[in-house]
């Protein structure tokens, strides 16, 4: 029998000055919806602490989406953090949602958002301090049904158990759509099993309950899944590609928190879908086609909104905001729209060109902090095969017009383990930081306080990607060349940073599991892993106890070279991208041939406009 809805804060309260940041906890921050009368209940569960899952704009575009049905209620909820959650858990009292303090089961459904794969465990642990089963196939035949979706939905296998659906691509207008299927299929009395049938008729819902999981000489060791025989389900699951981008609101962000959050700012999504083709890159493969809003739409819905929330930044957000075909009308016009506010429009990354400096310097006003590009790979032929179509005139000429404009730090981004690296590559790295920094004191001279920072992740190759298909580096090998790498920067003026190779390897791991990858997450949760994503929280200890207990060897996993031809786990769902398509671009990044960007050239064939029926939305001409 499901929870009673009601509220229960006074339950909570009494916590609150035995825990760190209180205000995680609190309600009624302005723009939230306070009117939460349904009858259709939806919570949607970011699996994190609130500062870090309040600004996350999917949330925020669901959130919205299902508020603004006549009928359909949506709150908020966050994980609590480890002192909480074991003052709860002492005290009796369940995981609540933010609006109404009403217990997470008491819901008719939960929405989480997948937003890398190190947050599996905190989704199981939501679920236990909601005192809801974790695998789908326990719970009741009143309990919410467990919804998820998000950048890390492309492989949702090691979390499926614990699914009852997945919602694959956009989600405006099939979040909408699943709830309302919901809400019918319970009016009409239909049992759990049958909610469950007709979600799998919702386009784009993916119902794992539905698959079996085979394992044959076609396969990975995971296998693949196949419709279970007699139910009437997709063999592959299309995403949902919201084709009128512009039709939807450019704002999605209203709330306004009570306490600091990790990008408290205003954020107005310009553009939607990424064609550069960068081969190790998810979300330039999934969330394609490319759509941009028209400047005035963005301008003047960023404006109004401004003036509601008081915020005193406003975030230009996309995958690739300066290849907006309007990106500088856009910028012109909000500037002097803003003129004399105190409000500061930012831009989340440059383009390695004139342009994208010349876009920072004019979002950069007086203001010359550090200015952020991404090379990716420190040779010529390296960042041909991830096809990043950027050349070493293009990183010299960027960095020069930025010393000429006034910057005296930049922050460029590199991976190591990219398919075919060498030393020389990873060498190449401190040779590219050591030229922009020379041309830094070139221009600003030696005593300027130039200064070059490299930030160095480790690839971890993932699903939907022409990557796919290639192991991760070993962890050892990931150490010698990030110690490599720092022995060849000898200036000071050169700070590297680079990622944990083990959580990298657990990350890498869970993107290329099956479903049987579950029982690895559930037995690292049972040893106290939570919050993976924190450096201080992350355990690798324990992971590799759970990974021993399930007879799995994490560097196995993740390193494996996959073949061409193999079934993969995640093949019964699809962006619209084609598998040939992705098998192409692997054997041109063998060769170090590049492919270029379709909305600046003619179409590249990835298949994602006639296979989902839509197109690329540029409203002038790309630079």
């Amino acid at each position: 029998m499901r929870a009673r809805r009601e509220n229960l804060f006074h339950r909570i309260e009494p916590l609150l000055a035995r825990v760190e940041h209180p205000a995680r906890y609190l309600d009624h921050e302005w723009g939230s919806v306070q009117e939460q009368d349904g009858p259709f209940h939806l919570c949607m569960v970011y699996a994190d602490v609130y500062e870090v899952g309040q600004p996350n704009l999917g949330v925020a575009i669901l959130y919205n989406a299902i508020n603004d049905q006549p009928d359909m209620s949506c709150e908020r909820c966050y994980l609590p953090w480890r002192d909480m959650a074991a003052l709860m858990r002492e005290s009796g009292v369940p995981l609540l949602s933010l609006e109404g303090a009403a217990p997470l089961a008491s819901f008719d459904a939960i929405g989480f958002t997948l937003a890398h794969e190190l947050i599996a465990t905190n989704v199981l642990e939501a679920l236990d301090l909601a005192g809801i089963a974790l695998r789908s196939d326990e719970r009741d035949e009143d309990d919410p049904i467990i919804l998820a979706g998000g950048p890390s939905a492309w492989n949702c296998e090691p979390l499926a158990p614990a699914l009852d659906a997945v919602l694959l691509g956009d989600g405006e207008e099939s979040i909408v759509e699943a709830c309302a299927c919901i809400r019918d299929a319970r009016a009409e009395g239909a049992s759990r099993a049958e909610v469950l049938r007709r979600l799998a008729r919702v386009p784009g819902t993916y119902v794992p309950s539905l698959y079996d999981v085979v394992v044959d000489e076609t396969t990975t060791r995971w296998g693949r899944a196949v419709p279970r025989p007699g139910e009437d389900v997709p063999e592959v699951v299309l995403k949902r590609c919201v084709g009128d981008f512009a039709a939807t609101p450019a704002v999605a962000q209203r709330i306004v928190p009570y306490m600091g959050i990790v990008q408290d700012r205003l954020s107005l999504e310009v553009l939607r879908g990424c064609a550069r083709g960068c081969r190790f890159c998810q979300a330039g493969m999934t969330y394609r086609p490319v759509r941009e809003r028209p400047a005035d739409q963005v301008v003047g819905e960023g404006v109004r909104a401004l003036l509601a929330t008081g915020f005193n930044e406003v975030s230009l957000t996309s995958l690739s905001t300066t290849d907006h075909s309007q990106c500088a009308a856009i910028l012109g016009r909000m500037n002097e729209g803003l003129e004399g506010t105190g409000v500061r429009v930012s831009i989340p990354s440059q383009r390695l060109d004139s342009f994208g400096v010349e876009m920072a310097a004019a979002v950069a006003g007086n203001r010359r902090g550090g200015l952020t590009f991404a090379p990716e790979a420190g040779s010529q032929r390296l960042r041909d095969v991830i096809n990043k179509n950027v050349t070493e005139d293009d990183i010299e000429r960027a960095a020069r017009n930025a010393f000429e404009q006034g910057w005296r730090r930049c922050k460029l981004y590199f991976m190591i383990g990219l398919p075919t690296e060498t030393d020389e590559d990873v060498v190449g790295i401190a040779r590219t930081a050591e030229r922009v920094l020379a041309i830094g004191r070139e221009v600003a001279g030696a005593r300027a306080g130039v200064s070059v920072s490299l930030s160095v992740a480790v690839l971890v190759p993932k699903a939907f990607t022409p990557f796919q298909w290639a192991g991760q580096l070993d962890p050892g090998e990931v150490r010698r060349r990030q110690q490599l790498l720092l022995h060849e920067v000898r200036d000071r003026a050169i700070r590297v940073s680079y990622h944990d190779a083990d959580v990298s390897l657990v990350e890498g791991a869970l993107s290329r599991m099956g479903r049987a990858g579950f029982e690895l997450v559930r037995a690292a949760w049972e040893r106290g892993c939570a919050f993976d994503a924190w450096t201080s929280e992350f355990d690798f200890a324990a992971w590799t106890e759970a990974a021993r207990s399930c007879g799995i060897d994490l560097a196995d996993v993740a390193c494996e070279d996959l073949p061409l031809s193999a079934a993969l786990p995640w093949d019964h769902t699809s962006p619209g991208v084609d598998k040939g398509y992705l098998q192409r671009e692997w054997l041109r990044a063998t060769r170090g041939e590049t492919t270029p960007d379709c909305t600046r050239a003619s179409c590249t064939g990835c298949g994602v406009c006639p296979t989902l029926r839509v197109r690329n939305v540029i409203q002038g001409v790309r630079a």
